[in-house]
């Protein structure tokens, strides 16, 4: 059977909740379109996240990686299209902050997801979930494991696709932060259910 590595966010800043946190629990040890998913939660740490998801691409060999990320303040769900070569933004959870800090010194510019993306986002849309496809990752965690994976796969030659989807808040985490948008964790759960499938058609 194929291997889907996922992975999720730990809480961080100003967001108690990390409703990726959620999908990933929710998701681990299923059997989706042929693929056996294999949750894993990262630490928010600009060392460590990027560590820890390579750590995993090397243990479980994965087809396909999709990382998920929190974007509060975003109401669709959102395919990345490109990661960069920065990292920059607030302090991580250890308290690093970087500025203009490339991921790797002598990588490219930036790296386009390997993942079905228009797909995933058609496919959402077919279910009534709102998505679309986004041009920035930013240059906090998200972008940072996203290009990092994709880096190694490319340096290495590997098979693997990989890629990365934001995901909007639960209303979970909307009753502690009320200005943020919001869909239910069910729902959220099943969005990212919906473009797994496009992997198995």
């Amino acid at each position: 059977m194929k291997k889907l590595l996922v992975t999720g966010f730990e809480p961080f800043l100003d967001f108690p909740i990390n409703p990726t946190e959620e999908v990933v629990n929710a998701l681990n040890g299923k059997t989706i379109a042929g693929y056996e998913v294999i949750g894993k939660i990262l630490p928010v740490d600009f060392q460590e996240s990027a560590k820890q998801c390579l750590m995993h691409l090397d243990e479980y060999q994965p087809d396909v990686v999709i990382s998920l990320g929190l974007a509060g303040g975003r109401n669709k769900m959102t395919p990345e299209r490109i990661a960069i070569n920065c990292r920059d933004g607030a302090v991580d959870n250890r308290g690093v902050k970087l500025q203009d800090s490339p991921i790797e010194e002598d990588g490219p510019a930036g790296y386009f997801s390997a993942l079905p993306i228009r797909e995933f986002v058609n496919a959402a849309i077919e279910k009534g979930f709102p998505a679309a496809i986004s041009n920035t990752a930013g240059t906090y965690l998200c972008n940072n494991v996203m290009y990092s994976v994709l880096h190694k796969i490319n340096e290495e030659s590997l098979p693997t696709l990989a890629g990365f989807i934001h995901i909007p808040a639960s209303h979970e985490l909307a009753i502690k932060n009320p200005n943020l948008p919001s869909w239910s964790q069910r729902d959220l759960n099943e969005a990212i259910v919906t473009m797994i499938e496009v992997l198995g058609r």
